[in-house]
């Protein structure tokens, strides 16, 4: 998806992709997506940067990574689908996460704590 993104560190909002993490009933429940930034920054870094491999399946004209500075966006303010993510890059995507909420993929046992 492009979309309006929203800078903690500015005023200013930048049009850049994101990939959609919610499913589709929570979207109509609530008029919301649940989003991570997309970025081609190769001088930083961020945990659990998820690097795409197939990023051209996805609608993006060079290499980016997905960057789990997550964020909720009005579903109206989507300016426009870009492509799909690739089956693996998906479910890297997951796996970053799944690991970054410390929750557990179905058919696992829950942790103990």
């Amino acid at each position: 998806m492009l979309v309006p993104f929203p800078f903690t560190d500015r005023s200013a909002q930048k049009r850049r992709p994101a990939v959609v993490l919610s499913q589709p009933s929570f979207q109509q429940a609530s008029g919301h997506v649940l989003l991570a930034m997309v970025t081609s920054a190769k001088q930083s870094s961020w945990p659990l940067d998820w690097p795409l491999e197939q990023w051209g399946s996805a609608g993006l004209p060079q290499p980016c990574l997905v960057r789990f500075k997550l964020f909720t966006l009005d579903a109206r303010l989507i300016l426009r689908a870009l492509g799909t993510l690739h089956a693996e890059d998906r479910q890297g995507v997951i796996s970053s996460l799944v690991q970054l909420l410390g929750a557990t993929p179905p058919g696992q046992p829950l942790p103990n704590h």
